[in-house]
């Protein structure tokens, strides 16, 4: 089975079960990887250093490409996520570049610290601080965490791929209560092509 083959299985199955924890295989080694990097690199500023977000847009938008990494365990519990539509100008799905000039809509790359939880026009989200020099204005450019109706199975089935966000990591409705829980604030996100 191919991996696109394998993730497109994945996805099927999340309208089913949305949240899926995977065994350490040389699979998500990458990913496993890239959260134990942010960690190097920038461990000294989260709290709680246990579960890494790790944002993977190499993939399409139609996989599972959020993983929330158990760094000692090895395990992932991997979501939907949507990236900014100044990534993906021809809305193809796939993220074509970064930005984190204000105005850009774009997804930023970088590791993030998840800050406060607040109520906005999202319902529930999560704020976040740019860590790196590329994604230094996420307070400024209101990049965060939120759910939002263009993320679910049904957009898939219907269209392929997720709608875009305005920059943020934009969840399933279903799936956001997980994702903020088992984050929370003081933990790392680190976002990119791994």
């Amino acid at each position: 089975m191919t991996r696109r083959n394998l993730i497109g299985s994945i996805v099927a199955a999340a309208a089913v079960t949305p949240m899926r924890v995977y065994a350490r295989s040389t699979t998500h080694a990458g990913i496993i990887g890239a959260a134990r990097q942010a960690l190097a690199r920038h461990g000294h500023a989260a709290s709680t250093r246990d579960l890494v977000g790790v944002a993977d847009f190499s993939s399409a938008s139609s996989d599972a490409r959020f993983h929330i990494v158990d760094v000692v365990g090895g395990t992932l519990s991997s979501f939907l996520v949507a990236h900014g539509r100044g990534s993906d100008p021809s809305h193809k799905g796939w993220v074509e570049r970064f930005s984190n000039e204000t105005g850009s809509s774009a997804t930023s790359d970088g590791v993030y610290l998840t800050a406060s939880e607040y109520e906005g026009k999202h319902g529930r989200s999560m704020r976040l601080k740019g860590l790196d020099r590329t994604n230094c204005n996420a307070e400024v450019r209101a990049v965060v965490v939120h759910g939002a109706w263009y993320v679910s199975p049904q957009m898939l089935r219907d269209h392929g791929k997720l709608g875009r966000s305005e920059g943020c990591l934009a969840f399933s409705e279903a799936d956001l209560p997980r994702v903020l829980e088992r984050l929370g604030p003081g933990r790392l996100i680190t976002a990119g092509k791994f």
